[in-house]
């Protein structure tokens, strides 16, 4: 991928030079260096936990935790993608990414974003199955059929931003471009560019439309069914039951939601820079370590299945 600098030579050769938080003072890198290092260890540590439990106990071998084994894969990759660069650049002061290195890593995000968001749609079309057609349930959600919404849900992903990246590498920038962010995010690389910007910022927009908001839309649609086939269960007690097998997920898509809303406020309204940043990087920070806590508070069998792994650990 060649990028045209903006002398108009053509030397396919451009550094991006990531500026991190702008206002933030150098004696704060290190303090941030460790909050940001130990929640990428408790990123790792909890969504391991929870492939671990998932794959060695055989009572979690249904659909709603293969789609759980999912998410939390995808939130080690996620994190993975920005965060070690973002330890670096606070400990070593490693600014510098290469051209196919940020691009890379803008992809990366992009498509585990979108991931993310399709997973969760796919988990709230489990619930709705479980809840409003019980019969069906062993019919419809077979261990093909499972591995066919996964799938589904990573391809679309990973196809989805391959036009912005395609768009994005052919901008023009100088020699040494300033990011104003601590990661290659979408629009920070595109308002890094000297060539017009507003196509590609309305095409990032886009994808966030169709990544964030039909998602979104689909996940309602799915709760307003649930919500009314369980207003129509008679006992107190089966309703209950029918809520508590929803509510980790109903909490994970709102900080999901809730995560992306701050990053899009930060950015949307007449903020310093410093918020916006700060807004994207609690995106892709939040919602990853969350997401473990979520399931081993709230679900039974999870904490379970963890409790006897880390009762196992200790007794060796």
């Amino acid at each position: 991928m060649e990028a045209t600098t903006c002398n108009g030579s053509v030397d396919g050769f451009t550094v991006f030079y990531l500026v991190g938080i702008p206002s933030l003072p150098e004696s704060f890198y290190l303090p941030i260096f460790f909050l940001f290092l130990l929640f990428y260890l408790l990123i790792l540590a909890g969504n391991a936990l929870i492939l671990v439990a998932v794959v060695t106990d055989p009572s979690l071998h249904k659909p709603m935790y293969f789609f759980l084994v999912n998410l939390s894969a995808l939130d080690i990759l996620f994190t993975t993608t920005t965060v070690p660069k973002m330890l670096s650049l606070f400990l070593l002061g490693d600014h510098f990414l290469t051209f196919p290195s940020c691009l890379l890593q803008m992809y990366l995000f992009q498509s585990f974003t979108c991931s993310e968001a399709f997973i969760l749609v796919v988990m709230a079309y489990d619930r709705y199955v479980a809840i409003c057609r019980p019969l069906h349930y062993p019919v419809h959600m077979t261990p093909q059929t499972n591995a066919a919404l996964a799938a589904s849900a990573w391809i679309t992903a990973l196809l989805l931003p391959v036009l912005a990246v395609v768009k994005t590498s052919q901008m023009a920038y100088n020699s040494i471009a300033y990011i104003y962010h601590c990661f290659c995010d979408h629009l920070a690389l595109v308002q890094s560019s000297c060539s017009d910007t507003n196509p590609q910022t309305l095409m990032g927009f886009c994808i966030a439309m169709v990544v964030s908001f039909l998602p979104l839309l689909l996940v309602l649609l799915s709760y307003a069914r649930i919500l009314a086939s369980v207003l129509r269960i008679n006992s107190k007690e089966g309703r209950s039951k029918a809520f508590s097998t929803c509510s980790s997920h109903l909490l994970v898509v709102g900080t999901y939601y809730s995560s992306i809303a701050v990053a899009y406020v930060a950015y949307k309204a007449d903020l310093p820079q410093d918020f916006h940043i700060m807004g994207n990087v609690a995106y892709a920070i939040l919602t990853p370590i969350l997401n473990p806590l979520i399931y081993t508070l709230r679900n039974k069998d999870v904490k379970s299945a963890i409790t006897k792994i880390v009762y196992l650990k200790s007794v060796t």
